[in-house]
């Protein structure tokens, strides 16, 4: 949605580049002239001019409209785009889920809440104790959604239900299969909350919840 984040709010620019023509009557008095020099600098005029212009249609443009779960996230920020947080919820979602199963913590810790990777750093030191190794490939998310947000104390919570194929084995120490099989795609539905300050800087979400969904 891009580590993430969650990871979730994102801002694309976007830069039209034009040629322009220099013609006129030759008078036998020409000096050479750096045409990439004035085609550069022709080409940032436009560009200026088309931010502005869409800065200028940003601010009168409405917002998007929200789903009713949602409502609250978007009363409390005005700027909120329920689409563009869910394009970044599923990245942060995918990414997280394959760390995870690979052991690698490391890439995904600015994104998790204290109790949230002491929970994964728990689970993956149990399997790495037991011999246990986790092969995930995941094939893709089926449907993405808010089920339920709230703001508390000037912090957005938003609880995302996610619905994804994957293909999970777990083996042992000899490389049998444990658990799972390689042969089967699951699906499987989490339900997973993420948390932000209304006031922050930052667009980021965190992790701060998991757990599966019925």
């Amino acid at each position: 949605m891009d580590p993430v984040l969650l990871f979730f709010a994102g801002v694309a620019a976007f830069v039209i580049f034009r040629l322009i023509s220099v013609m006129g009557t030759r008078t036998g008095h020409e000096q050479s002239h750096d045409l990439e020099a004035v085609q550069r600098a022709a080409s940032a005029r436009a560009a200026e001019t088309l931010q502005d212009d869409e800065e200028g249609a940003e601010e009168t443009r409405p917002p998007k409209p929200v789903s009713t779960n949602a409502r609250v996230l978007r009363d409390a920020d005005p700027k909120f785009d329920e689409a563009a947080f869910l394009d970044g919820a599923k990245g942060a979602y995918e990414m997280i889920v394959e760390a995870f199963a690979a052991g690698d913590l490391k890439s995904i810790r600015p994104f998790l809440d204290e109790s949230v990777y002491g929970a994964f750093k728990a689970a993956v030191t149990e399997r790495d104790a037991a011999g246990y190794t986790s092969d995930l490939k995941f094939v893709g998310i089926e449907h993405a959604g808010v089920v339920d947000s709230e703001v508390e104390n000037g912090v957005m919570s938003a609880v995302i239900e996610f619905t994804s194929n994957q293909v999970r084995v777990t083996r042992d120490r000899d490389g049998e299969v444990v658990d799972g099989d390689p042969n089967r795609i699951d699906l499987v539905k989490d339900r997973w909350t993420f948390s932000r300050k209304v006031a922050s800087n930052d667009p980021n979400w965190m992790l701060v919840g998991t757990g599966g969904a019925e």
